[in-house]
C-alpha cells in the first residue's frame, strides 16, 4: 500500500474482526492482515469441535449467532464469522504474514507512523503504513514445545484435528487439560488405542464439568491408558520414551499429539519494542485503551494475555477493539 491508512490490524479473529468492525463504523481507512484463513485458529480447530460458551457470547458487530444448539459448533462459527466479514465488507489481506512492526516514522505534517513488513505465502514482501497498528494476533499458531529429542519428527503432532487416519493405531497423547482430554476421547471413540500422559498427579482443574466424567470414567474403565507424573524423555520411530517413577519405560506410539497448549509471538512484540511480563509473555499495556508502551501499537484478544490462556476468550476479547477505536479516534483528528 502507498497510501498511510489509519490504522492495520494483525490477525484476522474474532477479536480482529470486531475491531475491524468499530473501525468500519468511525470511517477509518484501515486492512486486516492474515497469514492464514478468516478465524483461522477456530479454522484450526477439532472438526468435531463444540464451543465452551454459548452462541450469544460469541456474537461482533451486533449480528446475531443462530444456532439450534445450546452450544455452537466449530463448522457454525465459521459460517458465522464469514457473513460478519462479508455484511461489513471488511478488507482482510489473506496468506499475509506479519514479518516486523517498526514505529519511529513521521509524515510531512509531523505525524508518526509504523511500517508493518509482510510477506505473502508466494513469497512477496511488502510494507504497510499506518498511524496506528493493533496487534491482535492470538497465540494458537506457537505451540508451547516440550523441547525432547524427537519432537520434530513427522509422527508428532501439536494440533488435533479428527480420529479417522488413526483407527486401529497405537496412539500416545500428552497433556491434562481439555485440548488434551477431548483428542483422548474422541481417538479412543474412533477406534484408536490411546495412552494419555500427564506431568501432573490428576487431570488439571480447568477440565470442563462434562467433558471430566466422560474422561475419567473412561481411564478408570482401563479404555484409556493414563499415565500420571510421568514426562515424555524422547520421541523415536513408532514409540514414545516416558519417565515415570525414577524408570524408562517404552510406549509403541504409531502418532503422538503434544496437547500442551500455545502462546502468542513473543518474537514478534520484542522487536517491535513491547515489554512482556516474564514468563507469562503478556504485552506490557493499558487496560483501558489497550494501548501498549509503545505509543500507537494496540493489542487485543487473547494475545493480550500471554501463555495465560484462560483469562481471554472471544467473550471479553470482542469488546478489546471499541476501546482500542475509542482511543486513537481523538488523536486521528488532532
Amino acid at each position: 500500500m502507498d497510501r498511510i491508512l489509519d490504522l492495520i490490524i494483525v490477525g484476522a479473529g474474532p477479536s480482529g474482526l470486531a475491531a475491524a468492525i468499530a473501525a468500519e463504523k468511525a470511517g477509518l481507512s484501515y486492512a486486516v492482515v492474515e497469514k492464514g484463513t478468516l478465524v483461522n485458529s477456530i479454522f484450526n480447530f477439532p472438526r468435531n469441535m463444540v464451543f465452551f460458551t454459548t452462541p450469544e457470547l460469541l456474537e461482533i458487530g451486533g449480528l446475531p449467532f443462530t444456532t439450534p444448539y445450546e452450544k455452537p459448533t466449530r463448522w457454525e462459527a465459521l459460517r458465522y464469522y464469514r457473513r460478519v466479514a462479508d455484511a461489513y465488507k471488511i478488507p482482510v489481506l489473506f496468506e499475509e504474514e506479519v514479518l516486523s512492526i517498526r514505529s519511529g516514522k513521521t509524515d510531512a505534517d509531523g505525524c508518526q507512523w509504523f511500517e508493518t513488513a509482510t510477506r505473502l505465502l508466494r513469497g512477496i514482501q511488502r510494507t504497510h503504513r499506518s498511524r496506528f497498528v493493533l496487534l491482535a494476533s492470538g497465540y494458537y499458531d506457537h505451540p508451547n514445545l516440550i523441547g525432547v529429542p524427537g519432537e520434530h519428527l513427522p509422527h508428532v503432532h501439536h494440533y488435533y484435528s479428527e480420529p479417522h487416519a488413526y483407527y486401529r493405531k497405537k496412539i500416545v497423547v500428552v497433556g491434562g487439560k481439555n485440548s488434551a482430554a477431548i483428542a483422548a476421547l474422541e481417538l479412543f471413540r474412533g477406534g484408536s488405542t490411546v495412552t494419555l500422559i500427564h506431568r501432573g498427579s490428576r487431570l488439571s482443574d480447568s477440565v470442563k464439568y462434562w467433558i471430566r466424567p466422560d474422561i475419567e470414567n473412561r481411564i478408570k474403565e482401563g479404555s484409556i491408558r493414563a499415565l500420571f507424573e510421568a514426562r515424555v524423555a524422547r520421541i523415536v520411530a513408532g514409540s514414545v520414551v516416558v519417565e515415570t517413577g525414577g524408570q524408562l519405560m517404552d510406549l509403541p506410539a504409531e502418532a503422538v499429539f503434544l496437547m500442551t497448549g500455545y502462546h502468542p509471538d513473543a518474537r514478534l512484540m520484542s522487536e517491535a519494542g513491547i515489554r512482556t511480563s516474564g514468563e507469562t509473555m503478556a504485552p506490557e499495556h493499558d487496560p483501558g485503551t489497550m494501548e501498549t508502551n509503545v505509543p500507537g501499537l494496540f493489542v487485543a484478544g487473547s494475545v493480550v494475555s500471554g501463555r495465560d490462556t484462560n483469562r481471554t476468550f472471544i467473550e471479553n476479547g470482542r469488546f478489546h477493539g471499541e476501546a482500542v477505536i475509542k482511543a486513537i479516534l481523538p488523536r486521528l483528528k488532532s
